[in-house]
């Protein structure tokens, strides 16, 4: 369903690192609002990251990594006790494959992820955040006390958006994520509609 934006957004960001790492500045994408995640993934979660796997396609071409996720809180769409997330890159023994501004999900870490069903090079109908570090916020205890939600394409260069905005969705420093989990409900309600520049 978003083969085509999968690899749009991926353009330019893949780097088989097999033994070299590539400058996060080969990167560029474009720049994407909350409403713009909600509306493109079919399944947004607050989930916490139960344990990975990583492993060659069969052409062994790519190295993916499927990530067992436990949701805590379905945001939109539909998921299981467990599910399944794959990240195109990962270490299989001493060759590792890295994604330019890809996700990066860490064992016993929360995170807020958007996701949609994609057709990765041999991995058919995977369920992966196709806007790479755009669909993936870290959770994290701020010195408030409060949970916040910072994305992590906050440490990507940003190309600006039709309003100029550059900074992620959720700006640098994120949001609380109750505000962040009620900004998302809402535009799950309104669904699809013309954004306002904000």
């Amino acid at each position: 369903m978003h083969t085509n934006k999968t690899w749009r957004h991926a353009t330019g960001a893949i780097a088989l690192a097999l033994g070299c790492v590539a400058s996060a500045d080969a990167t560029t994408m474009v720049r994407a609002s909350l409403e713009d995640l909600t509306a493109a993934h079919e399944t947004v979660v607050v989930g916490e990251v139960m344990g990975a796997r990583s492993y060659w396609n069969a052409a062994r071409s790519l190295i993916f990594t499927d990530v067992r996720v436990a949701p805590t809180e379905v945001l939109k769409g539909s998921a299981g006790a467990e599910i399944t997330v794959t990240l195109l890159g990962g270490t299989v023994g001493d060759r590792t494959a890295m994604i330019v501004a890809g996700a990066s999900l860490q064992t016993g870490r929360s995170y807020v992820l958007f996701l949609g069903r994609g057709t990765l090079p041999g991995a058919a109908d995977a369920l992966t955040p196709s806007y790479l570090s755009q669909g993936v916020f870290d959770l994290a205890e701020g010195t408030d006390g409060v949970t916040h939600a910072v994305s992590q394409a906050a440490s990507h260069p940003l190309v600006a958006d039709r309003f100029g905005r550059r900074d992620p969705a959720g700006g640098p420093d994120g949001l609380p994520l109750h505000e962040l989990t009620q900004r998302i409900l809402d535009a799950v309600r309104q669904g699809p509609a013309e954004e306002v520049q904000r």
